[in-house]
């Protein structure tokens, strides 16, 4: 058996849906605009430079869905994929995961946007396993605004992949091919980890890496 990892935003999907979200849930009102749209750039300039504080934009971040119910977000999530998500899943994508799963390689989705948003995002791929940032729940669900274990973002990714293979019982050394798509250095200790790393519409950075180690670099969206 195969190990076969995907990154989401930007990988799977030509767009960061943790942004995606934020932009949509502004224009829903649920948020000053001018300050939220500050904040959440702010936040998405610090995650593409490698220098995002993950527990304050997931403090942040989840500020306006802890403000409304749980069926109101489920709600608004269901509009966000109709609206936003599920018109930009490109067919080269979609068959890219499908290959994988029909293969019968372990695949699972690991992403360092959190399980709320996500969710519904691996489901559509036809993922089972998702690696997502948990958001830690209170009484009846709430969420908290904190991050419930290690966050799966930069060297996270790693140790949560290697929980979850735990958790099956398995190790990395258990696969025959380890393969990682991503297209962010952000990604790097995971891409480092594989057998068959594969820089997938990789910004500028990871691109210039990938030629340089010899790694497949591999464009979905052109």
């Amino acid at each position: 058996m195969n190990l076969c990892l995907f990154d989401l935003d930007d990988t799977l999907i030509p767009l960061d849906s943790d942004h995606a979200w934020g932009e949509f849930i502004t224009g829903l009102g649920w948020v000053d605009e001018a300050e939220f749209r500050r904040r959440n750039d702010e936040f998405f300039d610090a995650y593409k430079s490698g220098n995002l504080d993950v527990h304050a934009y997931i403090d942040f971040a989840t500020q306006p869905l802890r403000a409304r119910s749980i069926e109101e977000a489920s709600a608004a999530h269901v509009r966000f994929m109709a609206e936003v998500i599920t018109p930009r899943m490109h067919d080269k994508a979609r068959a890219l995961v499908k290959q994988h799963i029909d293969q019968r390689d372990l695949v699972a989705l690991v992403t360092a946007t959190n399980e709320f948003i996500t969710t519904p995002i691996a489901r559509a791929f036809g993922i089972a396993d998702l690696i997502a940032i948990r958001l830690e729940r209170g009484p009846g669900g709430t969420i908290t605004g904190r991050i419930d274990g290690v966050p799966s973002y930069r060297e996270g990714k790693v140790t949560r992949v290697e929980q979850w293979l735990a958790e099956r019982g398995v190790h990395w050394g258990d696969f025959e091919r380890t393969i990682v798509y991503s297209d962010s250095t952000n990604d790097l200790p995971l891409l480092e980890r594989a057998t068959h790393p594969v820089a997938t519409n990789p910004s500028p950075a990871l691109e210039a890496i990938a030629r340089e180690r010899g790694w497949r670099i591999l464009n979905l969206f052109k």
